[in-house]
């Protein structure tokens, strides 16, 4: 049925992947070797976070997204876990926050710093003491801020209200003790009122988390579930796992009755693990496998066949984690509505996966954009530990609409040198020579040229100054961005000099009025 679907009228029928060029890639990175099923990788739009490699205790790496290229081997780490990192989320609503769970039964919380890392960090700005084994996963609410949920190796799933002050929290606010083995999968609907649960146990549990009770059970024995997903508003519940002979396979299911999936279906016989990600603007699923460099993705639809096989990424490389970005760091310039990270460990690379609707105008595609969720929550802690729901807060994507870069700026503004007036000294009644009404007519038009530059967008200023943010404007990796960045610094330094000139002359000049003021 998937494989060989019929023709039917679709705006993402021919959707497609493209890899990002060798020097858009993240390469020398030291992706962890740990066999532990998750996705290594959390993106927000501006830091890629990746569990890394390394001795004694666990670690991982926050790269700023626009720095590509080789990474420094001595770049630095966040590194205060006493055991190995298990998995790391990005808050949704601040972009300098992220979560990690341990070996070590510990949740930790770090403020990443709007400057480049230039140490490691060591001391994290919570932490949460509570799970008695390893904590395998953790989650962020989608529209309650400050609320996480984390998951352990005691089968307990810990709800937290990160809403204080303290730095070592050891009472969570709920403990839900209703899985009798490891906690495999976590994810909420769209309002966060209700959570599915994938188990060591082969059931797949919905629970609502701020009552304790578990409201549906789904033990279905020829579908042992690994991972499960809600599909937004449709009311469905998307699952991957294995068949009775091993075969790897996808199953979907009606949030209101779990005894049987609405539909059952084999891929093949690998053994890696399949992750699933569902899009709720575009109504696409993506499943991703670990172990081979397959990528397949397919149309939700509400009514029988339910799901639409559309095409499948291949790659020969390997992929052991993946990570997404969020819709509003997305290029709508260039039709892209899904952006993956893949983590190659065999060659240390981290590679971007864009997913893109073919078209040939290069204008906003409302249709294919239309209004997602934002980086500010709905609701407070305390309101949604209150019984209190709320839909996410939605944004525009449209280019301009301020919706996007709603955070504050990295770097400020270098101040621009402002030029001497001369007007004040021409009142005083001493004699200008024309000389000196020549270079004031300079310098009238060196200030006028400044003030166009006041006008100019910030990130055309932040090339103007002798330094530049490796945010925006990322180190040359290329002979040609060289040679342009050499000539705007030669630029630059030009202007500079000529503005030292003029005020060498306007000292000149003023000196001399002086004395011709003093022999008056």
């Amino acid at each position: 049925m998937s494989w060989h679907p019929q023709y039917r009228s679709s705006k993402f029928r021919h959707v497609y992947g493209k890899a990002a060029n060798k020097e858009k890639c993240y390469d020398c990175v030291p992706i962890t070797r740990n066999v532990h099923d998750n996705h290594f990788c959390a993106v927000n739009p501006h830091f890629i976070a990746v569990v890394t490699e390394c001795a004694g205790g666990g670690a991982f790496l926050v790269i700023p997204i626009h720095q590509t290229g080789k990474l420094d081997p001595h770049y630095p780490k966040i590194c205060g876990h006493k055991g190995n990192v298990l998995d790391i989320k990005w808050n949704p609503f601040n972009d300098f926050v992220i979560a990690s769970c341990s070996e070590d039964a510990t949740v930790k919380i770090w403020d990443i710093p709007k400057h480049l890392l230039t140490r490691n960090i060591t001391t994290p700005k919570t932490e949460l003491l509570g799970h008695a084994r390893r904590v395998g996963l953790i989650e962020w609410h989608p529209t309650a801020n400050n609320i996480l949920f984390s998951s352990g190796y005691d089968y307990k799933i810990m709800i937290w209200n990160l809403d204080t002050h303290e730095t070592v929290i050891s009472n969570p606010v709920k403990i839900l003790d209703a899985h009798k083995d490891v906690v495999l999968s976590m994810s909420f609907n769209t309002d966060g009122s209700l959570l599915a649960t994938a188990c060591r146990d082969r059931k797949i549990r919905l629970i609502d988390p701020r009552a304790g009770i578990v409201i549906q059970v789904a033990s279905y024995k020829s579908h042992r579930v690994n991972k499960v997903l809600f599909l937004g508003n449709m009311k469905k519940l998307f699952s991957t796992g294995t068949s009775r002979w091993n075969n790897r396979q996808i199953a979907l299911w009606d949030q209101n009755d779990l005894s049987v999936p609405l539909l059952e279906e084999d891929l093949d016989g690998s053994s890696g693990l399949l992750f699933p990600f569902y899009d709720s603007d575009t109504r696409m699923l993506y499943v991703v496998g670990k172990g081979d460099g397959n990528i397949r993705y397919y149309e939700i639809c509400p009514e029988k066949p339910y799901l639409t096989y559309l095409m499948e990424y291949r790659s020969h490389l390997p992929q052991k984690g993946v990570g997404t970005m969020p819709k509003r760091g997305l290029e709508v310039s260039s039709c892209e509505i899904f952006r993956f990270y893949k983590l190659i460990p065999t060659k240390s690379l981290i590679e971007p996966i864009s997913m893109i609707v073919p078209r040939r105008s290069e204008s906003y595609q409302e249709d294919i954009y239309p209004l997602t969720t934002g980086g500010k929550p709905a609701l407070t802690a305390q309101e949604w530990l209150k019984g209190v729901n709320k839909e996410p807060l939605l944004v525009s994507l449209r280019p301009g609409s301020g919706a996007v870069n709603s955070l504050p700026q990295f770097l400020e503004q270098e101040p621009l040198i402002p030029s001497t007036d001369l007007s004040q000294h021409q009142g005083r009644g001493g004699r200008m020579p024309l000389e000196d009404m020549q270079k004031s007519s300079e310098i009238e038009d060196n200030r006028k040229q400044l003030k166009v530059e006041e006008k100019l967008p910030k990130n055309e200023q932040m090339c103007l100054s002798n330094g530049f943010d490796v945010f925006e404007c990322p180190p040359p990796k290329t002979e040609n961005e060289l040679l342009q960045m050499f000539y705007r610094q030669q630029e630059e330094i030009r202007r500079l000099r000529e503005l030292v000139n003029q005020r060498d002359v306007q000292i000149k000049q003023l000196e001399l009025e002086l004395r011709n003021l003093c022999v008056d």
